[in-house]
C-alpha cells in the first residue's frame, strides 16, 4: 500500500510539474513585454527632472509644488507658456493653438511633469495636450450619453432606478482630450451655485428608493473643503441614502488635493467610494500612492474606471500592467469604459473586438482583482452595458457548455 501511494504521488507531482510549465510558458510573453513598459514608479528620477524644469520656470518652491492652489493657479493653458518650459518644433505650436482655438485646454503643473517631450506618442501627453485630430472628425455628439434628458433637478443625472449623478463643477485639474463633458467646459471655470446643489439634495431626499449618490463633474474633489463638508453632511443626513461616491481624477492629476484636512472631512461620512480615472501605467506615481495611502487611512473604497483609449491603452499588456500597478497602490479596477462618441474625440475610440481581447487576455492570466468589467455606454442615457468574451456557449436544462479562459471545451452537468 504504501508503495502504491508513494507511486501515485509521484505521478501527480509529474502531472503538477507539466502543468506548472505550461502556465509558465503562458505568462513569458506579458514578462518579455513588460521589460519595456515603464510605470510612474519607473519613472521617478525623470519626474524629478522635469519638476525641476517646471519650478525653475515658475521662480517656485517644493512648498509651491505641494500646494494644490498653486497647482491650479499655474495650470499650463497656452502653447506659449508651454513651449517656454518643454520646447516645441513650430508646427506643433500651431497645431495646439490651433486646436486651442475650439476646444479648451489645461494641463496641471504635476501632470505636465509626467509628459515626455521626446516623443509626441508618450500616452500622457495623448491625454493632455491637443491633437489635430480632435478637428478633423466632427461627426460625434456634444453629449452622447443624453444627459440633458436624464435630468429631472438641477445638478442631477438620473438613469438607474436607484442611485443616480449630483454634478458639482465643470472644473478639472486638466482637461483629458478624450473628456466625455467637454462640452461643459466652456471658457470659464464655475462650481454650481448653492441653490442648485440645494435643489439636488431635496430631489434626493423626496425620493427614498435614491440608496446611492455619485458627486461628480468635472472633478467634485476640486470643491472647497468647506462645500464638500457640507455636501457630504447633507446627503449622510438622508436615512435612505446608504452610499456616496465621488468621482474624482485628482490622484492622477492632482495628488496634493489630498489634504489631511480634506482626510478629515471624508472621514467623518462612511462609507464613501472614490473611482478615479488612470489610463496608463505611467501615471500611478509615488505621488498617486500617498495620495491612495491618505484616502485608504480616511476609510474611502478606492475603485478606477479606466477608459480604453486608442494609441494609449488599447493593448493586453499595457491594460494588464495599468490593473497590476494599480492593485499595489489599493485601487482596485472597477470598470473598462470604451471610448464615448464625443465630438472632438473620436481619434481615440477603439473597436470593440480590441476591448474584448483584452478583457480575454485578463480574465485567467491575471488575478481576480486585476480584472474590471468591460462596459459600453448605451447612447442617450440607455446606462451602462457589460461586454464579455463568450464563456458559455450553450446551456439547456441538462447541461452547460463552457470555454475555459485557457479556451478548452468543458460539459458542465446542469442539476
Amino acid at each position: 500500500m504504501a508503495l502504491e501511494l508513494f507511486n501515485r504521488d509521484n505521478e501527480l507531482r509529474g502531472y503538477s510539474l507539466i502543468r506548472a510549465t505550461e502556465l509558465k510558458k503562458q505568462i513569458e510573453p506579458y514578462l518579455d513585454k513588460t521589460k519595456d513598459l515603464l510605470t510612474g514608479f519607473n519613472l521617478t528620477e525623470f519626474y524629478s527632472i522635469q519638476k525641476e524644469r517646471i519650478l525653475t520656470h515658475f521662480n517656485a518652491t517644493q512648498a509651491d509644488w505641494e500646494d494644490w492652489r498653486w497647482q491650479m493657479r499655474h495650470r499650463i493653458t497656452d502653447v506659449n507658456t508651454l513651449n517656454s518650459i518643454f520646447p516645441l518644433t513650430e508646427e506643433h505650436q500651431l497645431e495646439i493653438a490651433e486646436v486651442g482655438r475650439t476646444y479648451r485646454w489645461a494641463v496641471s503643473p504635476y501632470y505636465l511633469s509626467l509628459m515626455n517631450f521626446n516623443t509626441l506618442n508618450d500616452p500622457i501627453i495623448l491625454q493632455g495636450i491637443p491633437k489635430a485630430e480632435e478637428l478633423l472628425d466632427s461627426s460625434g455628439e456634444d453629449d452622447p450619453m443624453g444627459e440633458a434628458f436624464t435630468s429631472p433637478a438641477p445638478c442631477i443625472t438620473r438613469r438607474y432606478p436607484d442611485r443616480l449623478i449630483i454634478n458639482v463643477t465643470n472644473i478639472c485639474g486638466m482637461y483629458c482630450r478624450h473628456c466625455q463633458r467637454r462640452r461643459n467646459i466652456g471658457e470659464t471655470d464655475a462650481h454650481k451655485n448653492r441653490d442648485n446643489l440645494v435643489q439636488a439634495l431635496d430631489y434626493v431626499r423626496a425620493n427614498p428608493e435614491i440608496r446611492d449618490v455619485l458627486i461628480t463633474g468635472g472633478d467634485a474633489l476640486l470643491l472647497s473643503d468647506g462645500t464638500l463638508d457640507w455636501l457630504l453632511g447633507e446627503l449622510h443626513s438622508i436615512p435612505h441614502v446608504e452610499i456616496k461616491r465621488i468621482g474624482t481624477r485628482v490622484p492622477v492629476t492632482l495628488p496634493m488635493r489630498i489634504t489631511d484636512n480634506l482626510m478629515f472631512i471624508l472621514a467623518k461620512y462612511p462609507p464613501i467610494y472614490i473611482n478615479t480615472q488612470f489610463n496608463h501605467a505611467k501615471e500611478v506615481t509615488l505621488e498617486a500612492k500617498i495620495a491612495a495611502d491618505k484616502l485608504v487611512s480616511a476609510g474611502v473604497i478606492l475603485g478606477n474606471q479606466a477608459v480604453l483609449l486608442k494609441g494609449i491603452n488599447n493593448n493586453p499588456h499595457i491594460m494588464k500592467k495599468l490593473n497590476q500597478e494599480l492593485l499595489k497602490i489599493r485601487i482596485r479596477p472597477y470598470y473598462i469604459f470604451h471610448a464615448k462618441n464625443v465630438k472632438g474625440t473620436r481619434h481615440f475610440i477603439p473597436s470593440i473586438q480590441e476591448g474584448i481581447a483584452i478583457m480575454e487576455a485578463l480574465r485567467g492570466f491575471t488575478s481576480g482583482l486585476a480584472v474590471p468589467t468591460y462596459i459600453i455606454n448605451a447612447p442617450k442615457g440607455g446606462g451602462k452595458t457589460p461586454i464579455l468574451p463568450q464563456y458559455l456557449l450553450s446551456l439547456d436544462e441538462h447541461e452547460a457548455v463552457l470555454r475555459t479562459w485557457e479556451g478548452k471545451i468543458v460539459h458542465y452537468e446542469n442539476h
